[in-house]
């Protein structure tokens, strides 16, 4: 689906050129026939032969059409589809929302600041990184807290179990396809570096970031010669209490490490992980595990973390295409349009999704939407609905400016940062 055309001029350079290639020649174009028979030559190029294109370009001030091609059929928008995402989150929640999560004990502290255990109940926040557990635990120490004599307990009942939408297909380690859960860390990601040894025949030198234990390295690949094919591959199993990053393959001696981003499966055990490692940099001490539970009604709220605003996470989210981000807001919206004693689902979520865009005016005909990073193929958008939406978005004074900022820019920042050199800025 060839929409990213429309969107450049629906809202000029300013704010779209990012995200097409094509903007020069648009932006260059002196009048509207000019520009029809240039996007005429240029979507008829032999790449797009056989393919289906829904285009719309309308003037940024008077919303005048200046071209089309087909601007009602909804074909598979990918990650366009983050657009309609970012709008109806900035719109439910409004941009200085901040995602909440709580930490509970079975009772207050003793006089040296202990607990018997630890609660961390989740609430949905998708932009909770090891800096920011880093601040939470911080935040515990100046509390009073000293030491944790029994379990980290997770509970991430706020959304629903599913990890994975049906419609993704097969499960992989890589990062796009990080599980989704009401509590995280990293984006559901964590980093891997492999270099290789002084000498050839020896193992491989493999990094992991963050370094818990949770994450246990096996080491199955090898250096090989100087000026050799580098082959390494990483991917991660599920084991009882940890996930197990197996490193494979052959790095050439005296070459540059190479770096992987890889998914969990577990996003509630790695944040626990995750928190335990910053507890222990904070002094506190942590007696047990990290397991999954929910939280007793007679627990004792000690500490109520709140995350970045959403307009900071929107800029995340749609600078990185972050599909973990997306999701996440997906459920999240579906929490906050129902009773409480239902979790966060997809379907949920979607439908509140729409509702939100359409009470802010849009005509969502055509519309067909699964998830809310445009990862599923069954999800359907026409280009007339894109363009919209931005329109809107650009006109808003409530959600505008936040939602303009969290753009990639061409040849600068996010997505863009390496492409799109000649639309610069």
């Amino acid at each position: 689906m060839i929409q990213s055309l429309g969107l450049c001029r629906a809202l000029a350079v300013a704010l779209l050129a990012a995200g097409c290639a094509a903007a020069p020649a648009v932006e260059a174009d002196t009048g509207a026939g000019d520009l029809r028979l240039r996007l005429d030559r240029s979507l008829s190029a032999p790449a797009l032969q056989e393919a289906r294109i829904s285009a719309l370009v309308v003037d940024r001030e008077t919303g005048r059409e200046l071209f089309t091609r087909d601007p009602d059929r909804p074909l598979v928008p990918a990650s366009n589809l983050k657009v309609l995402t970012g709008i109806a989150a900035l719109a439910a929640f409004g941009p200085a929302h901040r995602f909440s999560t709580e930490v509970l004990a079975p009772g207050e502290p003793s006089e040296d600041g202990e607990v018997d255990a630890l609660f961390i109940r989740g609430g949905g926040d998708p932009a909770l990184t090891s800096e920011q557990w880093w601040r939470l635990a911080a935040d515990l120490r100046i509390g009073g807290l000293r030491r944790v004599q029994g379990d980290l307990i997770m509970d991430d009942s706020l959304f629903d179990a599913v990890r994975w939408h049906p419609s993704w297909g097969e499960v992989t380690s890589r990062a796009y396809n990080a599980p989704v859960g009401a509590l995280s860390a990293n984006y559901g990601a964590f980093f891997v570096a492999v270099a290789p040894a002084s000498v050839p025949g020896g193992p491989v030198r493999v990094s992991v970031d963050p370094p818990i234990s949770y994450l246990r390295v096996a080491n199955r690949a090898s250096t090989g010669a100087a000026g050799a094919p580098e082959s390494i591959e990483v991917d991660r199993e599920i084991a009882e209490d940890f996930e197990r990053i197996v490193v494979t393959g052959s790095i050439p001696a005296g070459s540059e490490p190479v770096e992987f981003w890889r998914s969990v499966a577990r996003p509630a055990r790695y944040a626990g992980a995750v928190l335990r490692m910053q507890l222990e940099a904070n002094g506190i001490a942590v007696g047990g595990g990290v397991r999954l539970a929910g939280v007793p009604d007679t627990a004792v709220s000690l500490y109520r973390f709140d995350g970045k605003p959403l307009a900071e996470i929107t800029r995340l989210f749609l600078k990185n295409s972050n599909n973990f981000i997306a999701e996440a807001l997906v459920k999240a919206m579906g929490v906050r349009s129902g009773a409480e004693a239902s979790p966060g689902s997809w379907k949920r979520g979607i439908a509140a999704q729409i509702r939100q865009l359409e009470s802010l005016g849009l005509d969502a005909t055509g519309l067909h939407q699964v998830d809310g990073s445009g990862l599923s193929y069954q999800n359907r958008v026409p280009a007339r609905l894109l363009v919209n939406a931005l329109r809107l978005a650009d006109a808003s004074f409530e959600i505008g400016p936040e939602f303009g900022a969290a753009l990639p820019i061409a040849a600068a920042d996010g997505t863009l940062e390496r492409r799109a050199d000649a639309a610069l800025g």
